[in-house]
């Protein structure tokens, strides 16, 4: 089959070529991949940033895929030949609170990704995916709308009426918007761009804020909010900005840590945490279960996700290099 591997860190060393097509052991499917989307992680393991140490040579990268189920090994019963299917990023957290080592069983890293015209994926990791969806609409539900609704759902608990501030126009932050808005919640979005403003305002969100303009932004949330602050701040940005989330998130209100966009590293100033009592939670995608209750959310409220280009298999670095300059919305690779 193709595939693209990476040889050593570094966009250049990414190249494609053919390999065998792998064999479906007991309990896993084969899946001919129809479409994949690319996150920050993926470029961030490209790039050598994310857990180096970890990233085995000639690695097939890229953890989110769709596509259809062609043969399956002994033993399986949840899906058939002929299935659509999503990979799910921590193939082997199912449920309830994750295990000390789910990140030794990633998609994209350490294990095999999708960027290739075939990709194994253990029956009880497997998603189904949407039926209203395509397999390039589909690809980009894995990573960003499951760690959006993650951070809305299971760990926010977001009410009707409560405020939710989204930072950026990448893809969790879009899929956010749109589905606190399902959820009755009100949004405010912080970009660099008020042309991306006024089209998450267009899906959505109550408010825009543009940090280049307004580098205070904190100031602008507690204005729009009446001096409370959010009840829920998805903070995508990392670095030292994680002091500006709280102080615009309400006392006893929650951050959920999704990104590092802007450092790794941070030096948090303990006494307005202490004083606001802010929980802060690092939001690493989500269980299996929580895909199944987000796919079933996602088809009663009919929410499409937002893609700004698909490439083709053979363009895939060009697909890194847009996702480097920024994208509204997701990128996707077609495939198949």
């Amino acid at each position: 089959m193709k595939a693209w591997l990476l040889k050593e860190f570094g966009l250049d060393n990414l190249h494609r070529a053919e390999v065998p097509t792998p064999t479906p052991k007991p309990g896993e499917l084969l899946v001919k991949v129809g479409a994949v989307s690319l996150n920050f992680r993926d470029k961030a393991i490209v790039d050598g940033i994310y857990e180096p140490h970890t990233v085995p040579k000639d690695l097939i990268p890229v953890s989110d895929a769709a596509g259809t189920v062609v043969a399956v090994g002994e033993g399986v019963s949840r899906f058939n030949v002929g299935d659509r299917v999503n990979s799910h990023l921590y193939s082997r957290w199912l449920d309830g609170e994750p295990g000390p080592d789910e990140p030794d069983y990633c998609f994209g890293s350490p294990l095999p990704g999708g960027l290739a015209e075939y990709m194994i994926i253990h029956e009880d990791s497997a998603v189904r995916a949407p039926d209203n969806m395509s397999d390039e609409e589909a690809a980009t539900l894995p990573i960003a709308a499951l760690t959006a609704w993650y951070s809305l759902v299971d760990f926010g608990q977001i009410q009707p009426g409560q405020t939710v501030l989204v930072q950026g126009t990448g893809g969790v932050s879009i899929f956010a918007v749109q589905i606190a808005t399902a959820l009755g919640a009100r949004v405010i979005a912080t970009s660099s761009s008020d042309k991306n403003l006024q089209t998450v305002i267009g899906l959505g969100a109550a408010a825009g804020i543009n940090y280049r303009s307004t580098p205070a932004w904190q100031t602008q949330v507690l204005k729009l909010t009446e001096g409370k602050g959010v009840d829920l701040l998805l903070d995508v940005a990392g670095g030292s900005g994680i002091n500006q989330s709280v102080a615009a998130t309400k006392a006893a209100g929650r951050i959920a840590q999704i990104g590092f966009l802007t450092g790794q590293t941070v030096q948090l100033n303990l006494m307005p945490l202490i004083f606001r009592q802010t929980t802060i939670r690092g939001i690493a995608v989500a269980p299996r279960s929580s895909f199944d209750r987000m796919n079933a959310f996602l088809n009663e409220h009919k929410i499409r996700p937002v893609i700004e280009r698909v490439y083709s298999f053979e363009q895939a670095r060009e697909a890194y290099e847009h996702l480097a300059r920024g994208a509204f919305g997701k990128v996707v690779i077609k495939i198949a």
